[in-house]
């Protein structure tokens, strides 16, 4: 075992053995001097090793004439980046491969986040049924943009969201309307996107005279009026009533096609609602209600994806819940009109972006490199 002796400067000295693993011999090494310089035993400090002299060389500094980027990738966080050319700096507080965050700790305010891609369904709350021989409730506005799947009312697929890291993202889900009550919207909204907003489903009409159903995402069924529109890019119009012998309603408007006018004595068809796949699987959402008949024998059918048929001589069928769908008429000599379906909002992101903080309880499920939040309940996401 070698020995090193340390001696301090004027002010003391000392001596201290320890195990010099690397060298045969004993060195002395000298404590700083009187002018704080640390010196080896020639004197000069020119045999140290190990010791950098800018703060390039450190192991968790960047000196760059840039910025970096969300996929500039440190080793861990508490890594110093400092722009040599404009004088910003910033400290890695977020180390994901390819999406960290880099803080702005200089004069600037503007810290450096990953963007992250997101595909959204959002559906809103059905329209309610109307009473007595009454039109179906139309379906609640449906708007996608996963995989170039259509939009309600025969629009085209939107655009997906880009969220920024760290931000609260708030989803709430629209109510199914009461009987004789329109649904509620559904929306994404946060600080740094436009807010996707999809319309409450309309409601059918009232039975016992001419009426017509309330526009909405998907328009309501009338009762020999003219027909409720949908919303642009969401859904589709009611149909018609009629009054020539005995009344029938007409069938809400659904995600993916018109209401039926309902026949003489009869309730008109609700339209048929979209599937997607957003979830992994092909789920139809977005059913408008069915009429309700005056005669005792023929009720609209709902449509697909969550659509209540309508009533006859049994009672209506309430809207299927978390579809949007809108509910089924009254009928005739049973006069209560039906309840529509809540709205649902689903995200589907690559997994590696998925940050796992959320509240409402959505339902977490994966397809392939992707993670799927289902919505069925209001609640945040923080990306």
């Amino acid at each position: 075992m070698s020995k090193v002796k340390v001696t301090g400067h004027a002010s003391g000295t000392g001596v201290f053995t320890v195990t010099a693993p690397n060298t045969s011999t004993d060195r002395t090494i000298t404590l700083p001097d009187a002018t704080g310089t640390l010196l080896n035993s020639d004197g000069d400090g020119s045999s140290l090793t190990g010791l950098s002299s800018t703060l390039a060389g450190l192991t968790d500094a960047t000196v760059s004439a840039s910025d970096p980027a969300a996929d500039t990738n440190p080793s861990a966080t508490g890594h110093l980046w400092i722009n040599k050319t404009s004088g910003e700096s910033y400290i890695c507080t977020t180390a994901t491969t390819d999406s960290n965050v880099w803080t702005n700790i200089g004069g600037g305010a503007d810290d450096i986040n990953p963007q992250i891609t997101v595909d959204f369904l959002v559906v809103a709350g059905g329209g309610g049924g109307g009473g007595y021989c009454g039109g179906g409730g139309g379906a609640g506005g449906y708007r996608n943009s996963y995989s170039s799947e259509a939009s309600g009312g025969g629009g085209s697929s939107e655009t997906a969201l880009t969220l920024t890291a760290s931000t609260v993202y708030t989803i709430t889900i629209g109510a199914g309307g009461a009987a004789n009550g329109n649904g509620a919207v559904s929306t994404i909204s946060g600080s740094d996107i436009t807010d996707v907003t999809s319309t409450g489903g309309g409601k059918g009409a009232g039975g016992g005279g001419a009426a017509a159903g309330t526009a909405g995402g998907s328009g309501g069924g009338a009762t020999n009026a003219s027909n409720a529109a949908g919303t642009a890019n969401q859904g589709y119009e009611g149909g018609e009533g009629t009054l020539s012998g005995a009344q029938g309603g007409g069938g809400g408007g659904g995600a993916g096609g018109v209401g039926l006018d309902g026949p003489a004595g009869a309730g008109g068809n609700g339209g048929n609602g979209l599937a997607s796949s957003i979830t992994g699987s092909s789920i139809t959402r977005g059913g408008g209600g069915g009429g309700g008949d005056g005669a005792g024998s023929t009720a609209g059918i709902g449509g697909t994806g969550g659509g209540g048929d309508g009533g006859s001589s049994s009672a209506c069928t309430i809207g299927t819940a978390n579809t949007g769908g809108g509910a089924g008429g009254g009928g005739y000599p049973s006069t209560g009109a039906c309840a529509a379906g809540s709205g649902v909002v689903i995200l589907r992101m690559t997994t590696t972006q998925y940050t796992g903080t959320t509240s409402g309880s959505p339902t977490v499920t994966t397809d392939g490199a992707d993670t799927i939040l289902v919505y069925n309940a209001s609640g945040t996401y923080t990306a």
